[in-house]
């Protein structure tokens, strides 16, 4: 993108030299110092690429290329935020050159011999022109920059900063089709924070809070993998789903979670005397009859089983047993 400055970078593209220089002291003249310049229609396409000129004085005609050739070219490649203004250098005064002028991507016309006060104006409404377009892109990219921020905002958890029950639901089934596809079994893991209310009682929200982001942070070291989700899924209850698991794989995986958030040594009001977690783990090859939302119901159970059990344990479900 072109840097945001008051000076404008004028390319003058004209074969005679005489011309040249008229139009060099011209807009030295109006504080355009060092005008850029070329003359021929190769040399100008090269600077253009090197330079991105904010304007253009474009020769119609030149002895390699066509002038309107060239707008052509420079139309075809230009980016969306480097919009660049072109004046065609023209003695021809035929209704259709004008237009043909216009068609291949000029934005206007000066006439041979060049007026400095005409010059002076045209280049005036291009630098007001260039301002509305650095503008315009400018506003684009803050709007884009706020609506990533927007979506980022709507899909991960306020609290734990990992995604949320929104993004679970819509990255689990986008798992389950892929793995479908590929004929690979998906596993799901849900795991609770146990005792959790008795631990906000006793210790207050904050200190709750605190808790929820630190079991999140070992949660999400869980799922290293591109494919692999960590989310929030409501209250102090977390899910993983991994794709291309087994129900042994996906045993290992919640183990490995809840020891390392017992290792924490969270002071709990419980005879464990620390924070623990209970895990209930499915896994299933996706097909035809099957749904995620079996497989969720079947890790629901699993993790009821598991509160049932002592808590503080993981438990594996097979699947469709709900």
């Amino acid at each position: 993108m072109k840097k945001r400055t008051d000076a404008l970078k004028v390319l003058v593209v004209e074969d005679s030299k005489v011309t040249m220089k008229v139009l060099c002291n011209f807009l030295e003249r109006m504080d355009i110092k060092h005008p850029l310049t070329a003359e021929t229609g190769a040399a100008a396409i090269e600077i253009y690429r090197k330079e991105r000129p904010d304007i253009i004085l474009l020769d119609a005609q030149l002895p390699d290329i066509d002038g309107f050739d060239i707008a052509k070219e420079i139309r075809a490649t230009e980016r969306k935020e480097d919009w660049t203004a072109i004046i065609f250098l023209t003695s021809m005064t035929k209704d259709a050159d004008l237009a043909r002028g216009i068609e291949v991507g000029g934005d206007d016309y000066l006439m041979k011999p060049v007026s400095e006060v005409v010059l002076h104006s045209k280049i005036r409404a291009m630098r007001r022109l260039i301002e509305m377009q650095r503008s315009l892109v400018d506003v684009t990219h803050q709007l884009n920059a706020a609506n990533r921020e927007l979506q980022r905002l709507s899909t991960t958890d306020g609290l734990t900063g990992i995604p949320n029950r929104r993004m679970f639901d819509e990255l689990s089934l986008r798992e389950w089709r892929r793995c479908e596809r590929m004929k690979k079994p998906i596993a799901l893991v849900m795991l609770d924070v146990d005792n959790f209310k008795l631990f906000n009682d006793a210790y207050g929200h904050q200190a709750g809070d605190e808790c929820l982001r630190a079991v999140a942070g070992q949660v999400a070291r869980a799922a290293p993998r591109a494919a692999d989700l960590a989310a929030r899924y409501g209250g102090e209850e977390f899910a993983l789903v991994l794709g291309e698991t087994d129900a042994d794989g996906a045993r290992w995986v919640a183990e490995n979670v809840r020891q390392h958030v017992s290792e924490l040594h969270i002071l709990h009001a419980t005879p464990k005397r620390h924070v623990t977690l209970s895990c209930g783990v499915t896994s299933v090859l996706p097909a035809s009859g099957l749904s995620f939302e079996t497989l969720l119901r079947s890790a629901d159970r699993a993790l009821y089983q598991a509160k049932a059990d002592g808590r503080d344990r993981v438990v594996v479900n097979q699947y469709g047993q709900v």
